[in-house]
């Protein structure tokens, strides 16, 4: 039955699975249609020259049907290519479901259901907003309490909850202030903004799904700007948008040069309007301003990591896609604190053997695609940094599976090098493919000890750990000692912000500092906390090293982040759960979300098979028992036919149905497979709540109970 149901499930959405892969053979086949195609078109356009000079040169009639018949068959062969190039460019054969329809198939569903819907919807709603109704916010709940559990629990985490409004400082000293934009346009008549990226990006899916008349090398060309769009500089975007002659979509009207965009949403903190703030773009800033204290909670060990679940707040310049791109958000983010020197992880072997589609650089910029790769491999040859982020991999991968995203609709894609912020080592997100394409859910960072360092500098409070020796360890050590009274009478009011400056030097700036002061008597220093370069001259700092006895070795600890996109997991998953089947008839397609029991909004439903007094008290009973047992449920006695009420649950994803049809025993339906066993009432709330719990399969329940069918040896379904 289960394989009965994924050929039913993969008939109806095949563009949401294996069509939708850009895999080399697809890519190869897609470039010989289109050569093909081009090939056929100078054979139409010879024939039909070869047909016009017979006519005119009043050749007799058999010539010219003879002439006309072969232009007719060279423009069915035509015909014929465009229609398989159409099937692979729009990822399908003829009678596959569009990426479109499936998509408003499950998006008409989920809002429907009240999954979700637009936020302020009576007013008319404001773009990327959404509220999550009952089954939504039960999903959610479901996929953060694993979250927890996977990662939380699992891995002996620190949880803490932090504030969503972030003073300005925090977000200066992290960079967000100055540098957390995207690139935006302006319709130069109206005003109205876009994403720069965005328009590029629809531009070229558009030429590659649509045009089946551009040559392969301008297919090629598209599928490179696809693949480096992250990578476009401010220029490049804008000379491409240019070279394309992309115009605003709404009104064809000239577009703007890109400029960047902030997309904070900005508050003041007090009724004074003094003291500035935002709301937080992202929750990590939180764990890092607490480093000292969490560091002491743990006991002064590394490594360590700490986690927060929590709102953010981003002001998208064009919000689009649903839950994928929305203004505020549920992030879950976790820092993991590692000492810079040993990146090791003692729990790595347990991930290593683990084999899964990853998108290196190298691949990116060739034009390829993502393979399967053992992630112990990749570790080994160093394309992935090390093995904590690479242990960090492997557990994504486990969660999300785990959740039901589909393991061939998942992968690993590492960042470009101009895409990767400057001091990260190392970064991969994990995209999960839907309808919209690749989406990016998860990024895995190595962000190296940049955050610490920059809020060590701004705070003047140092965020740093200690490797204590065994024995006293001789070292050569940098010594800077600012001279105080030659800054006071330079800086005056700003000699602190100057001297903590100058104290939290790197060695390399400190040297460097050092050699133009024995050159030129002075040196250009920038000062963060004042926001500008001062001049500090010979006289006002003394730079040296000398040999120390060491007990310990103090330094800012690495920082490995998973950063996890709830919304974009929870939305990527209703797309892989969701298919169609049949009625029982035959005379209508029914929906189903095929949510794991893990993440299913509803455990179970209970019913009466008919409106009996008696099988209603059994119904009753039952739902008590559920209850006790901690799984949620609805029971529902209405006069609806018991087809017609396993429709509705099954349209919500509700893995397993209860009925009542005797005052013994009981009947328990699976989902997918519409398998039913017969049980005794006294034993269905523990083999529900084992099924739901992961301690028992549905395999074990049905080789373990008697099975049930109808009267008519059938499932009850419609």
């Amino acid at each position: 039955m289960a394989i009965s149901m994924n050929v039913l499930k993969f008939n109806a959405s095949t563009v949401s699975l294996s069509s939708m892969h850009v895999q080399a053979p697809m890519a190869a086949s897609d470039e010989s249609l289109r050569k093909a195609l081009i090939d056929k078109q100078l054979a139409v356009d010879s024939q039909g020259n070869v047909v016009r000079a017979l006519k005119a040169d009043k050749a007799s009639k058999l010539e010219i049907d003879a002439a006309i018949d072969a232009l007719n068959h060279l423009k069915l062969e035509k015909s014929s290519i465009e229609k398989e190039l159409q099937a692979a460019v729009s990822g399908g054969d003829g009678n596959a479901v569009t990426r479109e329809a499936f998509r408003q198939a499950v998006v008409n569903t989920l809002e429907r259901r009240l999954f979700y819907i637009p936020s302020f919807k009576i007013y008319r709603g404001v773009a990327g907003l959404y509220d999550y109704g009952p089954p939504g916010c039960a999903v959610k709940a479901n996929v953060l309490s694993f979250w927890r559990q996977h990662f939380v629990l699992e891995e002996n985490m620190l949880e803490v909850d932090c504030p969503c409004v972030t003073p300005e400082v925090v977000l200066k000293a992290s960079g967000h202030v100055d540098k957390f934009t995207d690139l935006m346009v302006k319709d130069l008549k109206t005003g109205t903004c876009y994403r720069a990226d965005h328009l590029l990006k629809d531009f070229c899916n558009e030429k590659l799904q649509k045009d089946l008349t551009i040559s392969t090398e301008k297919a090629a060309e598209f599928k490179l700007v696809l693949a480096t769009l992250d990578d476009l500089s401010s220029e490049e975007l804008g000379a491409k948008i240019k070279e394309y002659g992309i115009v605003a979509p709404d009104t064809k009207n000239p577009l703007s040069d890109p400029y960047p965009f902030n997309l904070m949403f900005q508050t003041s903190i007090g009724p004074s309007g003094t003291i500035a703030g935002f709301m937080r773009p992202e929750t990590a800033q939180g764990i890092f301003v607490n480093f000292k204290d969490l560091y002491y909670y743990n006991g002064n060990r590394l490594p360590f990591a700490a986690a927060q679940i929590g709102q953010a707040f981003r002001n998208e310049i064009s919000p689009r896609q649903g839950l994928l791109r929305v203004r505020e958000f549920t992030l879950a983010e976790i820092e993991h604190f590692v000492d810079p020197e040993d990146k090791s992880h003692p729990k790595f072997s347990e991930v290593s053997h683990l084999e899964f589609l990853m998108f290196p650089r190298e691949q990116q910029m060739s034009g390829q695609s993502a393979t399967k790769t053992c992630l112990g491999e990749a570790v080994a040859m160093g394309t992935v940094n090390n093995e904590t982020l690479g242990y960090f991999i492997g557990r994504v991968y486990l969660f999300l599976t785990r959740l039901g995203i589909d393991k061939d609709r998942l992968r690993f894609r590492q960042h470009l090098a101009n895409e990767m912020a400057h001091y990260a080592a190392d970064c991969w997100d994990a995209e999960i493919e839907c309808s919209y394409g690749w989406i990016e859910c998860v990024g895995i960072a190595d962000r190296s000890a940049y955050d610490l360092r920059a809020h060590t500098e701004k705070s003047g409070v140092a965020l740093v750990a200690a490797e204590k020796f065994a024995q006293p360890r001789e070292v050569e050590k940098l010594v800077i000692t600012p001279i105080k009274k030659e800054i006071g009478l330079a800086f005056k009011g700003s000699q602190k912000m100057v001297i903590e400056a100058l104290e939290a030097m790197t060695e390399e700036e400190a040297m460097k500092m050092k050699s133009s002061l024995e050159s030129k008597g002075e040196d250009e220093f920038l000062v963060c906390t004042l926001g500008k370069t001062v001049t500090i001259k010979d006289g006002m700092v003394k730079i040296s090293k000398e040999k120390k006895k060491e007990h310990q070795r103090v330094f800012t600890p690495s920082v490995i982040e998973p950063s996890f996109g709830i919304g974009r997991i929870i939305y990527c998953l209703y797309e892989h759960s969701f298919y169609k089947r049949p009625s029982k008839d035959g005379d209508e397609q029914l929906n189903v979300f095929s949510f794991p029991p893990l993440v299913a909004p509803i455990k179970c439903t209970v019913f009466p098979l008919i409106q009996k007094p008696e099988y209603e008290a059994v119904a009753q009973r039952i739902s008590k028992l559920l209850t006790a047992a901690g799984v949620s449920h609805i029971i529902d006695m209405s006069g609806n036919t018991i087809g017609k009420r396993y429709a509705r649950t099954d349209e919500l994803g509700v893995p397993f149905a209860i009925t009542a049809d005797s005052e013994t025993d009981v009947t328990i339906r699976e989902r997918d497979s519409k398998d039913q066993v017969r049980i005794t009432i006294s034993q269905v709330a523990s083999i529900v709540k084992d099924l739901t719990e992961g301690h028992k399969t549905w395999a074990d329940v049905w080789s373990a109970y008697p099975h049930h069918t109808s009267a008519n040896g059938e499932d009850n379904d419609l």
